[in-house]
């Protein structure tokens, strides 16, 4: 048992009803160890050792205990996104174990009870609430990539010759961090020049399947078997009709013959299928050649926030679909597929890939897996960044990042990684005092 303070606690103030209470406490030893900081509470509140210490309301004749809380709901700095090695596998968003224990909890509380026919979309069906969000999801894609090349003929965007990373702003950043070919020669340094709006919103392509209830694809038939966006995909999956790209549709729910068979219902004694009440406009992708540029100062931020809202519903109504629709992606490489098992395709080529003889490790996949946001340095008020003061710098998704710089207004929740609280300091012997 550690001794008691020698020194002893001064009595507590009084203060008058008409004092706003606070819930820290001033007068106490923080210096003590807090066993003793306890002991002392529960002395001045006059309670026993098995009762916590709670403060008295505000009165003339009770003691009070004034402090100062802040409260945030937002985080004032985040760390930035982890880059993980190419030689280690990218985490489950769920442990095994926890996977494990709902399991084992599932099968234990549908002991003794009848057996549940699979809900859609597992029976085939589609889940109708969500057709008109998968209408909503491929024309805000569609929308994004028109606005951003818009965005892009004012607000330019670098992108390095010789690895994949881009910057936002009229000249790129001057860290050394190229990777690509030669990068030693020159130390580093990136050789910027002019990129596309693909280095900006990431194409993640995916196999199409005509049947999401099929057999599995198979190596052999890896190159027969087109490849589309996978956003697209999941939204054909979820309701989208697309000529160009014909899907099954059942109108009954499958019949399982087996834990992995099942056989399609007799659909004959149905009426002709009607015509889709879901069914909405579908936008078209504007030609490069004809994108035409924002006229005014006034023009391009109307345009900045319009696209910054557009982002925002792709990425909200991306992940209402993956909630229903499953999405796999292998945790060694980008590879993504829409589906509930992976296809069988043997071309991984990530660490170690000789083997798994080139098979993907299939896992459950995030939103970033699918839209990928692509961060990139923010650019401070200066306008200028410096190499040596890169620890003081932010990031941003590059889109939210080329809408900022359009003039949009930062969103709340870009902020933490964006570091806009942090004072920048305006030389290197000013950053070497910064404790």
């Amino acid at each position: 048992m550690r001794p008691s303070s020698p020194y002893p606690l001064p009595p507590p103030p009084t203060c008058s009803s008409s004092l706003p209470q606070l819930r820290c406490f001033v007068g106490l030893r923080w210096s003590a160890p807090r066993v003793q900081v306890r002991r002392q509470l529960d002395a001045v509140a006059g309670v026993g050792s098995g009762a916590r210490f709670r403060a008295p309301a505000s009165s003339g004749s009770q003691p009070c205990y004034s402090s100062i809380i802040i409260r945030n709901d937002n985080s004032q700095n985040a760390d930035f996104p982890r880059n993980y090695s190419k030689r280690e596998k990218k985490p489950f968003p769920i442990p095994v174990l926890e996977l494990r224990r709902r399991a084992r909890q599932r099968m234990k509380e549908a002991e003794g009870k009848p057996k549940r026919p699979p809900p859609p979309p597992k029976n085939g069906m589609l889940v109708q609430r969500l057709i008109p969000e998968a209408y909503r999801v491929y024309n805000a894609r569609i929308l994004l990539i028109n606005n951003l090349k818009r965005l892009m003929k004012v607000v330019p965007v670098k992108g390095c010759k010789y690895c994949s990373e881009i910057h936002v702003g009229s000249v790129g950043h001057p860290f050394r961090t190229c990777r690509g070919m030669s990068s030693d020669k020159r130390k580093g340094e990136h050789d910027w020049g002019s990129t596309f709006v693909e280095a900006v919103f990431l194409p993640v392509e995916a196999y199409h399947l005509e049947d999401r209830l099929g057999p599995r694809i198979p190596h052999d038939q890896r190159f027969e078997v087109p490849r589309i966006p996978a956003l697209v995909e999941l939204c054909i999956q979820a309701g989208l009709d697309l000529p160009e790209y014909p899907t099954k549709r059942r109108r009954k729910p499958i019949v399982k013959i087996g834990r992995k068979e099942f056989v399609d219902a007799n659909e004959d004694d149905l009426p002709d299928p009607e015509p889709d009440k879901f069914k909405e406009p579908i936008l078209e992708e504007v030609p490069d050649d004809e994108i035409i540029p924002p006229l005014s100062p006034e023009e391009t931020a109307a345009l900045a926030e319009e696209t910054l809202v557009v982002w925002e519903t792709l990425r909200n109504g991306a992940l209402r679909l993956m909630k229903r629709y499953s999405v796999r992606v292998c945790g060694y490489c980008p590879e993504v597929h829409i589906g509930a098992s992976g296809h069988k395709a043997r071309n991984c080529g990530a660490f170690k890939h000789q083997q798994r003889n080139g098979q993907h490790g299939w896992q459950a996949a995030v939103l970033d897996d699918l839209i990928p946001p692509r961060y990139v340095w923010h650019m401070p008020e200066s306008g200028e960044l410096q190499k040596e003061l890169k620890s003081f710098y932010g990031q941003a998704p590059a889109v939210v990042e080329l809408c900022i710089q359009g003039g949009a207004q930062v969103p709340e929740k870009y902020k933490a990684t964006m570091r806009l609280d942090i004072g920048i300091p305006s030389s290197l012997k000013e950053a070497e005092m910064v404790v």
